[in-house]
């Protein structure tokens, strides 16, 4: 097939004998790129009306991949016009060798095009949305955080073939590597941030001590993490500012994971009431509370004296809710209807100081006699 397009190539190239040779050559390479283009243009217009009832992945398949077919194509039927069109030697070189650079690239950007697609196929069985998210959220960052390693070492290596096709650029490399070793070393401690932060992503892939949407404490700053990149980590604080920090953070620092096995939490409302105060009525009503809260999961709901104080006592109650967002407004909700239950039944439960009720005792036994 490929000498047949030849022959007929060359026959039509003899019988132009009488125009200029570069005349010649551009006519041959515009030719060679609107029948690349002519190609393209028609097989994508079959491929698409043959994916236009399929499901999203087979449209996508399609539209994704037209770019580095036409860049294939485009390479191909030019390598050929080439060959056909009547250039001197030095030309054919350097026509051949961008071709070569195209061809490297169109590697690289079919390679980062199957990454894309592997990953959203991957990921289609897993749904964030989900109130129980926890193994979705755990695939999610582990393959977001890989494939952007995995291009970042695509392009890397892609960047590179294409300058080693250059005798000065490959030269230059061997002997920067035989003889610079102090150069070596600046880039080495130049690069220490990006190569640094790219092992911790490849750890907190692996390991994951955080997910995507994971609620975190960092800094002290109560949040969500939003994003995590190659190089840094961006936590959505419960205010809606954005905190950005490198991903070694994560690998280096303490802090506090309130996801880790489970979006479940346990909140603790703390409360400081006189000893007189009616315990058992107390956790009745906090049960009561908690049963006619939709925030509450139905799991754990206790109370406890947990300590005394001089002139008070300390009450802990507990209460769970499916994730922290629930549980934090399940604990403002305890402790508002339970204050507001004791001021309006129990108004002497609330914290006194001694001589108040010292006082209150004496009036009235004044007023009873």
């Amino acid at each position: 097939m490929l000498e047949q397009i030849d022959d007929i190539g060359q026959q039509a190239v003899d019988s132009l004998a009488w125009a200029p040779p570069w005349a010649v050559s551009l006519l041959v390479l515009a030719v060679g790129a609107m029948v690349a283009l002519g190609v393209h243009r028609l097989l994508y217009r079959v491929l698409t009306r043959l994916v236009a009832e399929r499901d999203l992945f087979w449209r996508s398949l399609v539209s994704r991949t037209e770019g580095p077919v036409r860049l294939a194509l485009m390479v191909f039927f030019l390598s050929i016009a080439a060959g056909i069109a009547p250039l001197t030697p030095g030309q054919t070189t350097v026509l051949r060798h961008i071709l070569l650079v195209l061809f490297i690239g169109g590697v690289g950007w079919a390679a980062l095009t199957a990454l894309h697609i592997w990953t959203t196929v991957y990921l289609r069985k897993y749904k964030i949305e989900a109130e129980d998210n926890l193994l979705a959220r755990k695939h999610a960052t582990q393959s977001r955080i890989l494939k952007r390693v995995a291009a970042t070492l695509i392009v890397v290596i892609t960047t590179a073939a294409a300058l080693m096709t250059f005798d000065g650029v490959r030269q230059y490399g061997v002997s920067l590597l035989a003889s610079a070793g102090a150069a070596g070393l600046v880039v080495g401690l130049a690069l220490q941030p990006l190569l640094k932060n790219l092992i911790a992503g490849i750890q907190l892939a692996i390991t994951q001590p955080i997910r995507l949407e994971d609620a975190v404490i960092v800094e002290g700053e109560w949040g969500n993490v939003e994003e995590i990149s190659s190089t840094y980590v961006v936590v959505r604080l419960w205010d809606w500012r954005r905190m950005v920090l490198p991903l070694s953070y994560f690998i280096e620092h303490p802090f506090q994971n309130w996801t880790r096995e489970g979006s479940a939490l346990i909140g603790t409302v703390m409360l400081y009431v006189d000893y007189s105060a009616p315990i058992g009525k107390m956790r009745e009503k906090l049960e009561e509370i908690a049963r006619n809260s939709s925030r509450w999961d139905g799991k754990v709901v206790n109370m406890q004296v947990t300590d005394f104080r001089q002139e008070t006592m300390e009450v802990r109650m507990l209460v769970s809710a499916g994730n922290a967002g629930r549980a934090f407004d399940l604990r403002c909700e305890v402790r508002e209807k339970m204050i507001d239950w004791l001021q309006r039944e129990h108004p002497g439960a609330l914290p006194r100081h001694r001589n108040e009720i010292d006082r209150a005792s004496k009036e009235a036994l004044v007023l009873a006699k």
